[in-house]
């Protein structure tokens, strides 16, 4: 991968987790982490969850970095232990903070989908990336300190990876912490979410998530409930909305189911040809979610009698509630957008045209909106 690609653990238009100075918005994980840590009851293994996005690789290298700076009760020295942490925070001009930096602590290892033969990044972790970690464990031993290992994401494992990961959960090397992170931890074999603790960390709130962005170095929109409403707490998914122009795609999607179910035919040929466009493959899958995304918006409209708020693009709500007037319709859209997102891998997985994929889409929307009239 060039310089400018991210790696698999680092969000597109973000800096690396190892390179973001501050988490908001999760204060009670780190706490608890914090709480196990000072009471000495550290778990040798950690599953770090939640939705993609809210900063748990963050709060990762912030663990790796505190658990390899601070010294233990038994290396106090003459002046013996110095008294509990009572926080995360770490000087950045600490050593092993600089050698994080540089990718150059050796008490550190991070396991992220590799590399095939061929130089092309796989789609899942598999067992040599794992079994890379015997020679880690190996060459960090002769030091006698802590190590830490970061898997981002074990969702990601393939079976044999997943394996050979839990043989390490059952037999822990000695001072060893090892950090999972899965945004859907229901993919984690039953065995190896029980041989870890759980952090739970949360979808941001309108403040962080703007302190968030901040940090990042991202110019935020004119319109932040539209971002909120359609990022869900997610600085991650908040970035990917803001580099592919998400919001204006949402925008002009409404727009679209606006004109349903009288259907300007030209305006959805318009959005269909954009994603189809040489280099549109991120903007292509954007789109697809954020159909999801209006579809159950539509279903919750017609259950709860309400379109949700804040809106996600002007005139939302009065298009939404016009097309899921009730709760009849709330549950059609709800039974059509299974059909429509099964349909739409479908047709990626196949590599049909972008454009006839987002053509076929809305015609769906419109025969459903038609239901009934």
């Amino acid at each position: 991968m060039s310089d400018n690609t991210p790696t698999p653990d680092q969000a597109p238009g973000a800096p690396h987790p190892r390179e973001t100075a501050q988490l908001f918005g999760q204060s009670a994980a780190e706490e608890a982490f914090l709480g196990a840590y000072t009471s000495d009851r550290l778990h040798h293994g950690w599953l770090l969850t939640g939705p993609q996005g809210v900063g748990k690789a963050t709060l990762a290298w912030r663990i790796a970095r505190f658990l390899l700076a601070t010294p233990q009760a038994d290396e106090g020295g003459l002046f013996g232990a110095p008294p509990p942490p009572t926080s995360l925070e770490f000087d950045p001009e600490h050593p092993v903070s600089h050698r994080i930096l540089a990718g150059a602590e050796p008490g550190l290892a991070t396991i992220t989908r590799s590399l095939n033969d061929q130089g092309r990044l796989r789609a899942e972790i598999v067992v040599d990336d794992i079994r890379k970690l015997g020679r880690f464990f190996g060459l960090s031993s002769t030091d006698g300190g802590r190590r830490v290992v970061i898997v981002d994401s074990a969702d990601e494992m393939n079976v044999s990876a997943a394996n050979a990961l839990l043989k390490m959960l059952e037999e822990p090397p000695a001072r060893t912490t090892l950090l999972l992170i899965s945004h859907q931890p229901s993919r984690l074999l039953p065995t190896i979410r029980s041989r870890c603790r759980t952090l739970r960390l949360s979808p941001l709130g309108a403040s962080d998530m703007q302190a968030a962005l901040a940090q990042a170095g991202t110019e935020l929109p004119d319109n932040t409930d539209h971002l909120a409403a359609l990022a869900s707490g997610s600085v991650g998914a908040a970035l990917r909305l803001i580099n592919l122009g998400g919001l204006e795609l949402y925008a002009e999607l409404i727009g679209i189911l606006g004109t349903l179910p009288r259907l300007d035919r030209q305006r959805a040929l318009r959005l269909a040809e954009s994603a189809a466009q040489r280099g549109a493959a991120d903007r292509f899958e954007l789109l697809l979610t954020l159909i999801d995304v209006a579809l159950a918006r539509l279903a919750r409209t017609g259950a709860t009698g309400q379109p949700p708020t804040p809106e996600a693009a002007d005139g939302e709500a009065q298009t939404l509630a016009r097309l899921a007037s009730d709760p009849q319709r709330g549950r059609k859209w709800a039974e059509v957008a299974a059909t429509i997102t099964a349909r739409a891998r479908h047709g990626q997985a196949v590599n049909l045209d972008p454009a006839a994929l987002v053509l076929d889409t809305v015609f769906k929307m419109q025969e459903t909106a038609s239901w009934g009239t």
